[in-house]
């Protein structure tokens, strides 16, 4: 499978294959999605990559080849990474060593919890060595922002309830 040659061997073990669907380009009649029970785990994307999605990381949890392709980061990032925000080099605890620029990289907090997806922009080796600028681009935090300029929801109290 496509996943064991990009992530390593056994990276795809655990996934339900009978339960997988997979959307066809029109055009081409190549996959251009892969979907379990009508919620998308993954896209290919034109480069012949991968860009995983939250649910698709958490299928690859227990695989071999999981913590390769996984950075974690430090407790002070954790929400903001979360939220969907870029991942900097000051703040890569440890990254597994089939991190390579352009490659699809899980992003964890310090206990192992799945924070976010992206593609990286730094080497393994380069994450552990800089100091400064974007390691990782998220693509999707597992929580959501609020909106710029949006209100925030007025506070109930004893007098304007």
């Amino acid at each position: 499978m496509t996943l064991d040659y990009l992530l390593g061997k056994g990276a795809s073990a655990n996934l339900p294959r009978e339960s997988l669907t997979y959307v066809l380009s029109p055009r081409t009649g190549r996959v251009r999605t892969v979907w379990l029970d009508r919620r998308l785990i993954g896209t290919l994307r034109p480069d012949g990559g991968v860009a995983l999605t939250i649910l698709g990381a958490k299928l690859l949890e227990g695989s071999k080849a999981f913590d390769d392709n996984c950075v974690t980061i430090t407790g002070e990032a954790v929400e903001f990474v979360s939220q969907g925000r870029s991942v900097f080099a000051r703040h890569v605890r440890r990254c597994g060593r089939n991190i390579s620029p352009g490659g699809e990289a899980i992003i964890l907090s310090p206990r192992g919890e799945i924070v976010a997806v992206g593609r990286a922009i730094l080497s393994a080796k380069m994450m552990r060595s800089f100091k400064r600028g974007v390691a990782v681009k998220v693509r999707q935090g597992t929580t959501r922002a609020p909106r710029a300029g949006s209100p925030l929801p007025r506070q109930m109290d004893a007098r304007n309830a």
